[in-house]
Formats: structure tokens, sequence, C-alpha cells
């Protein structure tokens, strides 16, 4: 069963804002709670839950002594709390590092209920996701670039794996968790096109991009290197950190919409995830230029300089 921790927050949209806010949880039983009930216990889940480690090296973190990590690791594992992810040798030893197996855990007292669109009441920003979803059901073919060589340039693509946190997203819209309906933009047949379409990735890594590339009011321009280029502003963003989030009609059917999640490069396709998720009601509101056009430009930071984008700016 795949569980998380949602949560709705007011605020302004960007680092902090907009509203959901989750976690993937894993459900325990109330007789594994008395592995939780230890300060030292929670102490080494909060480590855990950041990144893998060894019990020594989370000894030296915590400042206690060996022995008692020990305890509580041996407890946790055996609960199924966290899991050994890798091991290295280490002064002659075998180390295993540990990890939470979830950051988040919960208990339940009765069996879950059916219930309503989680988000019905979260404001109009929901209108901005209604051709893709209408009464609490998925109503789009989600596109992602192969993974395999393949097009004019014989990219793979590393896009797909950013659009499972939008996927996560998208099931808290829902009334239920779907099989969503995914597919390699080197599997989708001519008649699917006609469907509402959630797109992944740039023209160089996903061809369903490169077709509808030119009909985008803020696209990917070839002469440029492919940077993204805004016929709103004017403005051209070359870096490969940039990101778009686009809204707009379906070139293959005007009674459809596709909402494409894209960067000029892998980075920038992540840049455009989070700022999907963090923030949705920026948006929903449309281009700062123009906000009746559905179509945001980010820009990836990498704000603890470990290579990886983890925070968004709104270029337009």
């Amino acid at each position: 069963m795949n569980m998380f921790v949602v949560e709705f927050r007011k605020g302004k949209a960007g680092k902090g804002g907009n509203g959901v806010l989750s976690l993937p949880a894993k459900e325990i039983s109330p007789e594994d709670a008395g592995n939780f009930s230890s300060g030292l216990a929670i102490r080494i889940l909060k480590l855990l839950a950041s990144k893998p480690m060894y019990p020594i090296e989370v000894a030296k973190e915590l400042k206690v002594h060996e022995q008692k990590v020990y305890y509580h690791i041996r407890n946790l594992e055996k609960c199924g709390a966290i899991k050994v992810v890798k091991q290295e040798g280490r002064q002659g030893a075998v180390a295993k590092f540990y990890a939470a197996d979830k950051p988040a855990f919960v208990m339940r007292f009765r069996d879950l209920e059916e219930t309503n669109k989680l988000l019905a009441n979260q404001g109009a920003e929901t209108d901005f996701l209604e051709p893709f979803i209408k009464d609490g059901k998925l109503d789009a073919m989600i596109i992602v670039g192969s993974p395999d060589p393949h097009g004019p340039e014989k990219a793979r693509s590393r896009d797909g794996y950013y659009g499972m946190d939008l996927a996560l997203f998208l099931g808290t819209f829902l009334n239920y968790v779907p099989n969503f309906y995914v597919k390699l933009d080197t599997e989708v047949q001519e008649s699917e096109l006609k469907n509402n379409l959630i797109l992944i990735g740039g023209p160089v890594v996903n061809k369903i991009t490169a077709m509808v590339n030119s009909k985008l009011p803020v696209r990917f321009d070839r002469e440029s290197h492919w940077g993204i280029k805004s016929t709103i502003s004017g403005n051209i963003y070359p870096n490969d950190e940039s990101g778009l989030v686009v809204k707009a009609k379906n070139p293959f059917d005007a009674e459809r919409h596709i909402l494409l999640v894209a960067g000029k490069r892998y980075m920038g396709t992540r840049a455009a995830i989070i700022a999907f998720l963090k923030g949705f009601k920026e948006i929903s509101a449309g281009n700062i230029h123009s906000r009746s056009v559905k179509a945001k430009v980010v820009e990836g930071i990498d704000l603890d300089s470990d290579g990886i984008i983890d925070d968004i700016e709104f270029r337009e």
C-alpha cells in the first residue's frame, strides 16, 4: 500500500508556500510503536531519514555510546522502520549503512474510508488542472522521453524519474489512486495524441514535445542551443537549469489540452517539477507579463551545493 502524509498550507507561492506538502509514509503497528518511544531512537531516525549512515557514524554524530545506537538500530530494523541500503569496507570490517524506510510513519486505529477529492476546497488554482482531472479522475496521457537513444540527436531521457514526483502531486487531486496512463514518447500512436497530454522533458529527449514545441507561447529555441524563448517577453533563458511549465491547447485536437513540464536539460526539468510542487499557486496564476497565458519560466537553484537542484526562482 502506498501511503503519504499530506499537509495543506496557505501562503505565498514559492519556498514553503502554495499549500501542498507531502512525504511518503509507512504504517506501523501498535505493537511496534514502543520502538519509537525513546528520544534517542527518534534522533537516530531523523538522521537516517536525511541520509544513509552506519552505526559508528551515527554514534559520533549524536555523541552517544555505540552500544546504545546498535541497540536501537537492531529494534528499528526488526520492525521495518530502517533498512540496510549499502555495505562498505571500513577498517578491515564491513560497515552496514542504514536509512529510514520512509521519512514518515503513521499508525491507524480503524480501516481507511473512501473520501472525496482531497483538494476540492483548495482554491481557484485547481482550475489549472481541470482539463486533465475531471470528477476526481485522471483524464490525460502522461508521456515521458525514452531512456534509450532516440531522435535526431540519439538522446537518452533522464527526465522520467522526476515525473514520479509530478504523478504523486496529481494523485492528491484524485478520488482514488489510478493506474497512471504513462507511455514513452517512442510508444505513442498518432491517434493517442488527441488526448489531453502531460509531457515531461524537452524536445531533444521527448519527440512529442518536439512536435508541439513551435505552437507554445514559451518554447525551446534550437538556434539558441535549445534555450527557452518567451514570445511574451522576448527573453531567452539559456541556462541548463532553466525550465518551463506551459498549459496550452493541444494542436492535435482543439478540444484537448497539453501540459508541458520540461527543461533545456534534465536539471531544468527537475527545476520545473519543483516549481510545480512548490509554486503551484503562482504557476496557475499565469505569466507575469500576461496572466491569461499559462506559461511560466523558472530557474533551478542548488542551495546546498551538492550538485542537485533543490529550489527554484520564477523568471516570468
